[in-house]
């Protein structure tokens, strides 16, 4: 399955579906040193820098078929430890993040943010996914849950809309009927999810700086942003035997 990630920040989603069995075809971030990052992990993957331009990038030359739509877009503007502007702040990115859902009509949907989304912007979003003939479902996941040691509390969401897998594409309003919101949760599933990696956790690495290296605010702020690959990994399995290309 083919994975175009928006908003990929350091590339943790990415590394957890790639580690799934999907294949990421391309990564848009602004950050330059989140880039830096992304293209010593994924040299071979394409890259653009503004999600505003995306559209324009993605369809400006020939690209390999989208199966999924993965990312995290900024989670500043729901941050509890924030202003909670929502849609108000300049960082809300999920119109850019649904407009490439809407022109790419990929059958799935992965995205990751902070539980603060919940009540701050979440019904707005369910109901984009919704207009746009997606199933969408929303969970509460935690880092310890897959075996890190630590907290770390964060939403996953995944929309999926099986009229896409025929190849039906929407033509003058939404594909489908209504779909239903449905809430369900992955705490405690780590076992899974870690079998043969998480258990190697010895500590929580710390982020230093080096004399040939980030700044610590660089990197910090990188890692910070970014959900544990483990998390990602188990909801790209999921959704690989959802698929029918994965094992159970």
């Amino acid at each position: 399955m083919n994975v175009l990630s928006a908003c990929s920040g350091i590339g943790a989603l990415d590394l957890g579906l790639q580690r799934a069995g999907m294949t990421i075809v391309g990564q848009i971030e602004k950050d330059p040193y989140c880039r830096r990052v992304l293209d010593y992990h994924f040299p071979e993957v394409a890259k653009h820098d503004d999600i505003h331009t995306a559209l324009e990038w993605w369809s400006g030359q020939p690209r390999p078929r989208v199966d999924v739509v993965a990312g995290g877009p900024p989670c500043q503007p729901v941050s509890l430890s924030g202003k909670g502007l929502g849609d108000r702040d300049h960082r809300w990115l999920w119109n850019e993040f649904l407009d490439l859902v809407d022109y790419l009509r990929p059958e799935w949907v992965v995205w990751e943010n902070v539980p603060g989304l919940l009540t701050r912007g979440m019904d707005v979003i369910h109901q984009a996914f919704t207009e746009l003939g997606y199933h969408h479902t929303v969970g509460v996941a935690s880092a310890c849950s897959v075996g890190a040691p630590h907290v770390r509390r964060r939403l996953l969401g995944v929309a999926h809309s099986p009229r896409l897998r025929r190849g039906e594409r929407r033509a003058g309003g939404p594909v489908g009927g209504a779909p239903v919101r449905r809430h369900v949760t992955a705490e405690g599933v780590g076992e899974a999810a870690a079998a043969g990696r998480a258990g190697h956790w010895a500590r929580e690495p710390g982020v230093v700086r080096l004399v040939d290296g980030p700044p610590d605010e660089l990197a910090q702020r990188a890692v910070g942003n970014a959900v544990v690959p483990q998390l990602g990994e188990y909801i790209g399995r999921l959704v690989m035997v959802a698929a029918g290309e994965g094992a159970a």
